[in-house]
């Protein structure tokens, strides 16, 4: 897979991220964030296994039996990360709005490298923190959250960051030593499934006939984001670091933004055009600059 595919695949899940928020806002309407998290991670599953088996059958267990130690590590590590993650992010979404779930939760844009640096001793190019200014830069004007109380649910969208940030890091160093994204997808989608159901039973009301009010936003929260975004990203990671791939996945506030526009005629008022190109700088500048320092080099 070359670096044009690697980055068509983190756009195309930042995309489904960003629209998810709405199907993750409006699908809490009958049930809590755990029950909802559980239904759409295990719909996310069964999406993807089957992909999983069709064209990665032949090499699960070539790729599980170069390191089954590391690989189950990685697999908790990144399945309790994601839990954590998308629980505090969902829970966020009773307390607080949209726009300020979104700006909030791009604070693992700059908790990537950090993370980075104080774990793996990592030095990132110079270009990823003009990036991060500009993206959260960006962010706050999409946002337009300058006048909001700060609720409850910040601070949990904040807590949330540090966990999307851990799993952000895990997969780019899962996909370093090993080449079955969709597989270990399913896998990953079925633990946080599992998890968010036994803690769904214990602080919960799970009902059947509340979560299949809620099938559509479940249906396109699991396929699209709890299987398909989640898989394409272990793709994306397989050519991209770390710490430019969180900047690309700051997009979702931008797509977050477009589809509130479209779907709930929330209409873009000048701060969030600015902010929109402002994270569109910020990608195109983590992405390019790097990569024009390796050419003058070359050509020296």
């Amino acid at each position: 897979m070359s670096k044009t595919s690697s980055l068509v695949c983190a756009l195309i899940t930042t995309f489904i991220w960003g629209t998810a928020f709405i199907a993750q806002d409006t699908g809490m309407d009958n049930i809590g964030p755990l029950c909802f998290n559980s239904a759409r991670f295990f719909v996310g599953f069964l999406t993807i296994l089957p992909i999983a088996l069709l064209f990665e059958r032949k090499k699960i267990f070539q790729n599980i039996n170069v390191n089954k130690n590391l690989f189950f590590k990685y697999l908790i590590l990144m399945s309790i990360s994601l839990f954590l993650g998308t629980y505090l992010q969902q829970t966020s979404l009773l307390y607080t709005n949209i726009a300020n779930a979104a700006f909030f939760t791009v604070f693992y844009v700059p908790l990537v490298p950090i993370i980075l640096y104080i774990i793996y001793k990592s030095i990132v190019h110079w270009s990823i923190w003009a990036s991060i200014f500009l993206c959260l830069l960006g962010v706050y004007f999409l946002s337009d959250f300058s006048d909001s109380e700060i609720l409850l649910g910040d601070s949990l969208v904040i807590l949330c960051s540090i966990f999307w940030a851990l799993h952000i890091i895990y997969a780019g160093k899962f996909m370093e030593k090993f080449d079955i994204p969709i597989f270990f997808a399913s896998l990953q989608a079925m633990l946080v499934g599992t998890y968010s159901l036994i803690f769904a039973f214990s602080f919960e009301e799970v009902e059947l006939s509340n979560i299949l009010l809620e099938q559509y936003s479940i249906i396109y929260a699991g396929v699209f984001s709890g299987g398909i975004a989640f898989t394409l990203q272990m793709y994306a990671q397989k050519n991209i670091d770390e710490a430019p791939a969180a900047i690309i996945y700051s997009l979702e506030g931008v797509f977050a933004a477009i589809a509130g526009w479209i779907i709930l005629n929330q209409v873009l008022n000048l701060d969030n055009i600015i902010g929109c190109f402002l994270i569109l700088i910020a990608v195109i500048l983590s992405q390019l600059a790097p990569s024009l320092k390796l050419t003058v080099s070359d050509q020296k």
